[in-house]
């Protein structure tokens, strides 16, 4: 990913948040964004402590 896709990303939740209807829509917008990232962060985790531990005993 490069940085101009990452900076546009930014400026796209930034422009959904100041046209948000009120506060609870900028909240789930801040929930919707970062909440896959916090869940395939561990899950890639995961994957690579099994695969590593299985790996070793082979």
């Amino acid at each position: 990913m490069s940085v101009a896709l990452i900076i546009q990303d930014v400026s796209e939740i930034e422009k959904k948040m100041q046209e948000a209807p009120d506060s609870s829509y900028e909240i789930g917008v801040a929930i919707g964004t970062y909440l896959p990232f916090a869940v395939l962060i561990p899950v890639a985790y995961l994957f690579y402590y099994y695969s590593k531990k299985r790996r070793d005993y082979k």
